[in-house]
């Protein structure tokens, strides 16, 4: 089980709250075992939307497994400091010292640098807000106009709606594109907005098309990444002819089916070396005979945008 603990703080705003909640909820109805929670330092917390919501006051027991998520609230540009107290605070740091992960969304970010946790790491807040939050926290490293920017166990992400492409990034890299593209889909939220952001889930970038055939095309390909995927297969998905689904599948996403089915496979195999997978592990894992073809195509990338190989360094 995966506990996903809510921070709520005054004014916060309901789709900061909702979006994440929804997308780790719905994970939940597919079979991945979530438990959500809401934690405040008092037990009503007013909404900048004018909801009250009732929260707990005392802590759930936490693993490394877990996430502390922070929700954004109005107006943090008006306030002297940000909306938790210190043993809020404390909680947040001693999370992530204990190897769990922390999230937030929009002006919870000011949350996550009041508790010391974005110095000398990379972050993101709303467009508005990201001034002023390295203003406050000259020792973060704020990452303009993105969606999302992970940095060890430190997830951040842009305003409001941008909480469910964090959600479904986060849900993606536990568990698989598969299991991301099924809550997606339930949700109809493919046509997402995405930011450049090199941490940004390929079944996010690639899911901004209307093309309903590619869309169950990526849905196969999605849960069998790790497998051999014949094209014929893709075609009787699709309606269609082999040649045919490769030509939709490469205007709708601008690569073929298998450079997509590499790009999941990369995605996730660097998941993996990050935390603790060696090469040849994380080959196989994701459906490499060996690791030769995982550092073919590491290096290949590394070509592409002109940045060293992580394995050659």
């Amino acid at each position: 089980m995966t506990r996903v603990v809510f921070l709520l703080v005054p004014n916060l705003h309901l789709l900061d709250l909702a979006g994440p909640a929804q997308v780790f909820s719905t994970a939940g109805d597919h079979g991945d075992d979530y438990t959500l929670s809401y934690v405040a330092e008092t037990e009503e917390i007013v909404t900048a939307q004018g909801a009250r919501i009732r929260a707990e006051t005392t802590w759930p027991t936490l693993t490394d497994r877990d996430l502390i998520m922070v929700p954004g609230w109005r107006s943090p540009l008006r306030t002297r400091i940000p909306s938790l107290a210190e043993p809020s605070l404390e909680r947040l740091r001693a999370h992530h010292a204990a190897g769990g992960t922390v999230a937030s969304v929009c002006s919870g970010a000011f949350g996550l640098g009041a508790a010391g946790l974005l110095d000398r790491r990379r972050c993101t807040t709303h467009h508005e807000l990201q001034d002023e939050l390295a203003r406050r926290h000259r020792a973060a490293s704020v990452v303009r106009d993105v969606l999302y920017v992970v940095d060890d166990r430190v997830v951040t992400s842009a305003g409001i709606a941008s909480g469910i492409d964090l959600a479904l990034y986060l849900i993606a890299t536990r568990h698989g594109p598969g299991a991301a593209a099924q809550v997606a889909r339930s949700m109809v939220v493919y046509a997402r907005r995405n930011g450049d952001e090199p941490q940004a889930s390929a079944m996010l970038r690639h899911r901004s098309h209307l093309n309903e055939a590619v869309h169950r095309v990526q849905d196969h390909i999605d849960a069998r990444f790790t497998e051999r995927v014949l094209l014929a297969d893709l075609a009787d998905v699709a309606g269609c002819s082999e040649r045919t689904v490769t030509r939709l599948f490469t205007r709708a996403t601008g690569m073929t089916p298998l450079r997509y089915q590499q790009t999941l496979r990369m995605e996730r195999a660097e998941y993996l070396l990050g935390h603790g997978a060696t090469m040849e592990a994380a080959a196989r894992a994701v459906g490499f005979d060996d690791a030769r073809m995982l550092r073919r195509l590491r290096a290949r990338r590394s070509a592409r945008h002109g940045t060293p190989d992580p394995a050659r360094v």
